[in-house]
């Protein structure tokens, strides 16, 4: 087949690939979506970075049309309950990782900015009270009743030494302000927050909060809004580094609020309130899904960088005196090196991976949801749903080893803790390496720029992108604690056996060998244009690049690897190893002397080191001369007793002690 017929990419993959990657293309609703948040993202946030938006820490007029342009487009509405003014009926997390991808393709801080909105929603949204759910999705539904859209604010981060990385120790503190006989208790709630985004213009926020009276029980999270009676100081601008298209502050809150506002409600057992839920529970509910957001905003940010990198790589050397436009440098450029594509293709592979994990985790989110209430029925509540869960999973692992698959059972239990014991997995290790790994390899889009990448008209903005992913790599949970939730599911049997289940799957792929292993092939570099090779190459090189590659055996267990066959080497690696080496040779059988000479030598003279070794052995020479070259070690006991002490032996002292000083070895 000659070289100028190989098939070659001649442009990236379009919105008709992509879907059926991603598996929407089924999903009109999502498309749609996915075009007005690109149109937003492509035009209004676009804009923004080009004018110099993102130097100015304060939230200017400019940076607030952001919302508005989000309402416009049904970013807002997307996250929000179909009967409450939403776009999407049931299960809308792959919904909403894509309008966060495409907004994130331009700038992760106006994505961050939308992805607050759901954040702040989320522990509504996922476990709060019918009641809470109607009132503030209505409120944040673009064009409701009261004229203005609400914006929501997740305040969960405390000044130092509180809550950070741990979401235990909190200072926040929620205590009985007013309760009538008779009548809602009124509670007090105090929380001081760090780095809380969305606050600048925030009309409610979702805090966590520790019980500080003995009338309420443990933690919980409270609704507080802007208009609540008291101290609502929404703090400071945060001076970021990054994202500067979301606001962040320090707010200081100290309101009055109804104990409705408890998210999930609460009980009254014996004058006291009992939260239903724990802060620590919603904490953990929400987060199990919208970190997979965060790492999607990684892999936009990935995908987003290859179509620049490909064009300044193309066009670097074009308008340059004496290269023509048939010449492969004009057509090719930086490209013609391989290591600048492979590289390249590095990046895309590592954007391709990252967005393919993202997407699928949000799928299996969805599909959990629409079983989880029927599931979580049947188990019950407590202690009595981690013992009636161990059926299922010896069920689940069951299935899993007789090669079937546990989602396709009837039982709906199975299905629940099969998918629940992947989705604990897959969160934190997108999260984690969409955004950690992400991170360094997007460092390397920006040097394959060179010099270009860190300005600021560097096409894709690839600078700030970069730098954004660390903050990125640090929300909602740095590193350190997606791995430690990892360790602490990864436990689980039934993912251990979905694991194994994984790996026989690949060792029965076609490009695995008959014992299993998979066979080590050399990637090629990536060909962009194919044709262009015989330009470069002689006909020599042509020629063998068109013969088949000689088969090579691979050695036998225990025997030595040549780097070559045996006709291409040389006429002396063909002698045969007996004839090449000859006969063995025997170990030389060393002398040795008295046993009372061969006492050990102390350091300093006469020791192991320095003059005094030398003299040492100077002496054991001229022994070995007289001794007649050693014949004296091998005459038997009774010899040596009848010729009398050696006179070489050391002298004793006076109290039998042995001297430092040497003797002479030739005697008085």
């Amino acid at each position: 087949m000659d070289v100028n017929e190989r098939p070659t990419m001649k442009m990236l993959p379009g919105d008709e690939v992509r879907q059926i990657m991603w598996r929407i293309a089924e999903r009109y609703d999502i498309q749609m979506a996915v075009a007005g948040a690109r149109s937003v993202a492509r035009g209004l946030v676009a804009k923004l970075v080009a004018e110099g938006q993102r130097k100015t820490h304060e939230w200017t007029p400019e940076k607030q049309a952001l919302f508005d342009a989000f309402d416009a487009s049904g970013v807002t509405a997307a996250t929000l309950n179909a009967d409450c003014g939403g776009l999407f009926e049931g299960p809308r997390n792959l919904a909403e990782s894509m309008l966060t991808y495409e907004t994130a393709w331009v700038d992760n801080g106006a994505a961050t900015s939308s992805f607050v909105n759901a954040l702040a929603m989320g522990p509504i949204a996922e476990l709060g009270t019918p009641e809470q759910k109607t009132r503030y999705m209505t409120l944040c539904a673009p064009g409701n009743a009261s004229g203005k859209t609400w914006r929501g604010s997740f305040a969960l981060t405390e000044p130092l030494p509180y809550v950070g990385v741990d979401t235990g120790v909190l200072c926040g503190r929620v205590s009985v302000a007013e309760w009538k006989d008779g009548a809602e208790p009124m509670l007090r709630v105090e929380k001081r927050g760090r780095f809380i985004t969305n606050i600048a213009i925030a009309d409610y926020v979702t805090v966590a909060v520790n019980s500080g009276d003995d009338r309420i029980k443990g933690s919980c999270m409270v609704i507080v809004e802007a208009t609540d009676p008291g101290t609502f100081d929404r703090g400071a601008q945060t001076l970021k580094c990054v994202h500067q298209l979301s606001n962040t502050g320090d707010p200081v809150i100290d309101v009055v609020v109804p104990a409705s506002r408890i998210i999930g409600g609460y009980d009254v057992v014996e004058g006291r309130i009992v939260p239903k839920l724990a802060h620590s529970e919603i904490i953990a509910q929400v987060f199990s899904k919208t970190r997979v957001g965060v790492g999607v905003m990684g892999a936009a940010s990935l995908m987003s960088a290859v179509e620049p990198v490909i064009r300044y790589q193309r066009t670097r050397f074009r308008g340059a005196v004496g290269v023509e436009e048939s010449s492969p440098r004009y057509q090719q450029g930086l490209q013609m090196k391989e290591d600048v594509t492979e590289r390249l293709a590095d990046v895309w592979a590592a954007a391709e991976a990252a967005s393919s994990l993202g997407f699928d985790i949000s799928r299996r989110y969805d599909a959990l949801e629409l079983i989880q209430d029927e599931a979580k029925a049947k188990l019950g509540k407590g202690r009595d749903m981690l013992r009636n869960m161990k059926a299922p999973m010896e069920r689940a692992v069951q299935l899993l080893a007789e090669g079937k698959d546990p989602l396709a059972d009837d039982d709906v239990t199975v299905r629940y803790v099969a998918l629940l014991a992947i989705c604990n997995i897959l969160c934190p290790s997108c999260k984690l390496w969409n955004t950690g790994h992400g991170a360094d390899v997007m460092r390397q889009a920006v040097t394959l720029m060179g010099g270009y990448g860190i300005t600021e008209d560097c096409p894709g903005f690839l600078f700030y992108k970069w730098t954004d992913m660390q903050l990125d790599a640090t929300y909602e949970g740095p590193e350190a604690v997606q791995r430690r939730q990892i360790s602490e599911t990864m436990a689980n049997p039934v993912f251990l056996a979905q694991l194994a289940a994984w790996a026989k799957e690949l060792e029965a792929c076609p490009c695995a060998d008959a014992n299993g292993a998979r066979a080590r092939r050399r990637t090629p570099p990536l060909v962009l244009d194919a044709g262009l090779r015989e330009d470069r190459e002689g006909p020599e090189r042509q020629e063998a690049r068109r013969l088949p590659a000689p088969r090579r055996r691979l050695p036998a267990r225990g025997r030595p690897r040549r780097p070559y066959g045996r006709e291409e080497l040389p006429r002396r690696h063909r002698v045969p190893r007996a004839e090449r080496r000859g006969p063995p040779r025997r170990r030389p059988r060393t002398r040795r002397l008295p046993q009372h000479v061969q006492r050990p030598a102390r350091h300093g003279r006469g020791g192991r080191r320095g003059r005094g070794r030398q003299d040492l052995q100077r002496r054991r020479l001229r022994l070995r001369r007289r001794d007649g070259g050693g014949q004296g070690r091998l005459r038997g006991a009774a010899e040596r007793a009848r010729r009398g002490p050696c006179r070489h032996a050391p002298r004793e002292g006076p109290r039998g002690e042995v001297p430092d000083d040497d003797h002479d070895p030739r005697g008085a």
